[in-house]
């Protein structure tokens, strides 16, 4: 960072302050993680200076003898993770992966049906204010009432009635396992194709700790920088018969040049995922996400389905008389991000919910296991009860702060 801070001493200042923050702070949002060093140094790299229009050996410009081997690597090492027949790794992030996929699966206007946004879904699945939801004629199926979790045989009522020529399975904010071979069965039955959205389990899938789609469904997407602790990008994988139609959408079709520095860095974390270690780490990242969850139940919190299968839980405020925005600006003050979060069939606004949205993986790749977890989830608990108390909240972010440095990220190498 010596260059910087001679060239752009305001930008390597507010960097510096960052990388602080991410020390002595903790990250909860369950869609983020830390990268490793080698990650961050593939990010930086002079791969950024190259322009690679085009696919390996079949480029629109010249020069790019090596970032056809780099490519050619992170291809097979996806396809070696995830047991994928065909990967594209250029998408340059998770929505504009998934409108490749409807673009290369679908037409404008067809029928698709997908997970209700408040009900755990994500914005590319059928929001009417999404491109999803604005070209594709969406039916969702929601969580049922009283167990939060997904009904197949209500699943398969609404695709029975709407025919749906592609169904898809994922979410942002669902703790519980997705059944598959379910899915797969409902769509075979009304002849739709198979998009399951994995952006969120990607590195539980990799690790072995939660089922893999990917042999079972027609096109899988993913982020690279959620549980699979990669760079901020994505990935297509799919069956053989769909690689033409979904390679060439994704360049020409939305894309020009893939970003190759932001590509090798995710060869590297899926070499990082190939390794014994990463398995490790994504049981744990399960193990504390339950012992985080059955910690808060035992504090009187409402957890959606009353635990996880997974890394995150969404916590239901309402019996705490507390909004979701409260939640999340007292967890702030302490140290402690996290993202409020709708609940299913909530009555309040999604810029003030009644819940919010807690994850384990970045606390995971610190170091910390389930005693850490429950330790946290008794500071969230005093956070939340003394919101408006910034004196007990300073000593709360105290104790944060110092289990922190108990683990700490890069240190001065940040």
């Amino acid at each position: 960072m010596h260059s910087l801070k001679q060239t752009d001493p305001e930008i390597s200042a507010i960097i510096a302050k960052e990388a602080l923050r991410q020390e002595d702070e903790l990250e909860l949002i369950a869609s983020e993680n830390y990268t490793s060093r080698a990650v961050m140094e593939a990010c930086g790299s002079v791969l950024t200076n190259k322009y690679s229009e085009g696919y390996v050996g079949k480029r629109y410009y010249g020069g790019n003898e090596y970032i056809d081997e780099m490519e050619t690597l992170a291809i097979a090492r996806a396809k070696e993770l995830f047991g994928a027949e065909h990967v594209n790794i250029q998408p340059l992030s998770g929505s504009p992966a998934n409108l490749a996929v409807y673009m290369a699966a679908v037409k404008p206007g067809d029928k698709v049906l997908g997970l209700k946004l408040d009900h755990g879904g994500h914005l590319s699945h059928g929001h009417p204010v999404n491109f999803s939801g604005l070209n594709y004629n969406f039916s969702q199926y929601e969580v049922d009432e009283k167990t939060q979790r997904i009904d197949m045989n209500k699943v398969r009522e609404v695709a029975l009635r709407e025919r749906p020529k592609m169904i898809i399975a994922g979410f942002s904010a669902y703790s519980r396992d997705i059944d598959w071979k379910a899915f797969k069965s409902i769509a075979d039955e009304v002849g739709a194709v198979t998009f399951a959205d994995i952006a969120h389990i990607a590195g539980l899938i990799a690790g072995k700790a939660l089922e893999n789609p990917v042999a079972i469904f027609d096109i899988v997407t993913t982020t690279t920088h959620k549980t699979l602790r990669g760079p901020r990008g994505a990935i297509i994988m799919c069956k053989s018969r769909f690689q033409k139609d979904v390679d060439r959408t994704v360049f020409p079709g939305i894309q020009g040049g893939p970003h190759d520095h932001i590509n090798a860095a995710k060869a590297v974390c899926f070499k990082e995922a190939l390794q014994p270690s990463f398995r490790a780490y994504a049981t744990q990242t399960i193990k504390n996400a339950q012992a985080m969850a059955g910690e808060l139940m035992q504090r009187g919190y409402k957890i959606l389905t009353d635990g996880t299968d997974n890394h995150l839980m969404v916590v239901d405020l309402r019996s705490k008389d507390v909004t979701g925005k409260i939640a999340e600006v007292a967890l702030e003050k302490v140290g402690i991000s996290c993202s409020r979060s709708t609940i299913p069939f909530d009555t309040r606004k999604a810029l003030d919910p009644s819940g919010i949205r807690l994850g384990t993986p970045a606390l995971t790749t610190r170091g910390m296991g389930t005693a850490e977890a429950i330790l946290v989830a008794g500071l969230i608990d005093d956070a939340v009860r003394h919101h408006a108390d910034d004196a007990k909240l300073n000593g709360i972010r105290a104790q944060i702060r110092e289990l922190c440095r108990q683990f700490p990220l890069y240190g001065n190498d940040a």
